[in-house]
């Protein structure tokens, strides 16, 4: 028996292991420029919701945080208790419309079939939904009473 030399790009071909290393921090190179892509993308986005009735209008910041809230004179003729919760509907309303964008921007920097992608876009989803993404329901808008 006689051993056989590693022919080119065999496991122990030292170019082969060298193309093969340019080619994964090639890939890492992409991926690391396309999270930064994300992450300028992400830390600008905000959603401005408002409800059906000319009340309020709240927007959220990329973490989903009320920046500022809007109240509209028509408030005065409406119960407290409306007011306030057509406040928390229209939050929870921009906070899904938040949701879905930044899953579009993860979507469009690092790939909808990444599974990096796909990890972040869920996380995501679920931060800024909430645990049960149907509370509420999915299409739930700011709507008139």
């Amino acid at each position: 028996m006689t051993a056989e030399v590693p022919h080119a790009g065999g496991l122990l071909d030292p170019g082969g292991a060298m193309d093969r290393l340019a080619e994964w921090k090639g890939r890492l190179d992409q991926l690391a420029t396309a999270t930064d892509a994300m992450s300028d993308r992400m830390r600008e986005l905000r959603v401005t919701a408002a409800d059906g009735n000319g009340l309020v209008e709240v927007t959220v910041d990329s973490a989903g945080t009320l920046v500022d809230l809007q109240l509209g004179q028509r408030i005065q003729r409406v119960a407290p208790d409306v007011v306030a919760r057509t406040i928390m509907n229209t939050i929870a309303v921009a906070k899904r419309q938040l949701a879905d964008r930044a899953q579009d921007i993860i979507g469009d920097t690092l790939g909808a079939d990444s599974p990096t992608g796909r990890a972040m876009a869920e996380r995501v989803g679920q931060h800024l939904r909430g645990a049960d993404p149907t509370v509420g329901g999915p299409d739930e808008q700011p709507g008139r009473w």
